[in-house]
């Protein structure tokens, strides 16, 4: 979960986003190279009055400068398209959820169950437990099994909205009449954060989204006493 004054971004707690933080980092290198040399130059330019009739007019000169950025954004670009289609890979899900936006809370369907449905509504501030974060918790969680291939089919009933959990790498918007899919697997057991990601009204920072991830045979209790009260 996020914390005040942070930075960075939140630790990876799924295999995607860690290849997204590894990317952001590779690029953010490049950057920084590129501006150390820009500005190298720049000071050079300035400090000398000396100049060089080779440098102002050279054809390798030319040549140089035209392919080391076409170098440069080969190296940008080939990480970046592989990471874009690991997203949009899913293969063989071990579980597939409908999560449905509303104004203003999320309604989650376990669609390989027949009757495992439920609304996820904020904790109003008044209510919460002791530890609990204010604005982020919910009253029923969407609980996942870990290091299981998670897809999530994402829509709206009334406006748009979008799911979001940045420790996992995920988001995805909630069109009205339109499904979205997306997929996730949780590297560890825990409880992840999101917030609805897209303006969707006055109670828009009222939505939250709790994901948490349990063993399995921890999950199969969990599904056994929804069922029940169901």
């Amino acid at each position: 979960m996020a914390h005040s004054a942070q930075l960075g971004f939140q630790d990876a707690s799924s295999p995607l986003m860690e290849e997204l933080l590894h990317f952001h980092d590779h690029a953010l290198m490049i950057v920084f190279l590129i501006s150390v040399l820009v500005l190298y130059i720049i000071t050079c330019m300035i400090t000398t009055k000396l100049s060089d009739k080779f440098i102002l007019d050279s054809q390798e000169i030319e040549i140089v400068w035209t392919v080391l950025p076409a170098i440069t954004l080969i190296l940008i670009a080939l990480p970046s398209l592989r990471i874009l289609y690991l997203m949009d890979e899913i293969n063989n899900p071990h579980l597939t959820i409908k999560a449905l936006g509303h104004q203003w809370y999320w309604s989650y369907e376990y669609t390989d169950y027949e009757d495992l449905g439920f609304d996820s509504y904020m904790i109003p501030t008044q209510d919460l437990s002791f530890g609990q974060s204010r604005l982020l918790e919910v009253d029923h969680r969407m609980v996942v099994p870990v290091e299981s291939p998670i897809r999530v089919l994402v829509s709206a009933e009334d406006v748009l909205h979008s799911w979001a959990v940045p420790t996992l790498g995920v988001k995805m918007d909630a069109v009205p009449g339109r499904l979205n899919q997306t997929a996730f697997i949780t590297a560890r057991p825990g409880v992840f954060y999101g917030q609805c990601s897209e303006i969707c009204g006055a109670n828009h920072s009222f939505m939250p989204i709790v994901v948490e991830a349990v063993p399995l045979n921890y999950f199969e209790t969990w599904t056994t006493s929804m069922l029940e009260e169901a």
